[in-house]
C-alpha cells in the first residue's frame, strides 16, 4: 500500500513509518508544501529498481551503440513508421474483439 505524509510528519513518527515500511511492506511518499519530494520504500523493493536501473542503462547503452551510425532523423522517422503501425495492428485487433 502507498501512503502519504508530511516531513513535519516523518520528523514526529519517524520510528513508526519506518516500522510501517519495514514490516508492512508499505511505500510512503512524503510530501512538503503539498508536493511529494521523497518517497520510503523498502530496502528489497530498492534493490530491485537499482538492479532494474542498471539492466535499462545497459540495455540504452547497447542500443545507443548499435545505432551510433544511425542519422537521427532516419531514426526517429523509423520509429515513428514502426509505431503507426503497431498502432494500427491493435487497432484491427480490438476492432475484431468487438465484432466477436
Amino acid at each position: 500500500m502507498i501512503t502519504e505524509t508530511t516531513a513535519v510528519a516523518l520528523r514526529q513518527n519517524l520510528g513508526e513509518i519506518l516500522s510501517q515500511v519495514q514490516l508492512r511492506r508499505d511505500s510512503v511518499v512524503i510530501t512538503k508544501d503539498g508536493k511529494p519530494v521523497a518517497a520510503l520504500i523498502d530496502a528489497q523493493l530498492f534493490e530491485r529498481i537499482r538492479q532494474m536501473q542498471d539492466r535499462f542503462d545497459e540495455l540504452s547503452a547497447q542500443i545507443a551503440k548499435a545505432f551510433a551510425d544511425v542519422p537521427e532523423e532516419e531514426g526517429m522517422a523509423e520509429i515513428m513508421r514502426v509505431t503507426k503501425e503497431v498502432r494500427a495492428e491493435k487497432k484491427t485487433e480490438r476492432q475484431k474483439k468487438k465484432k466477436a
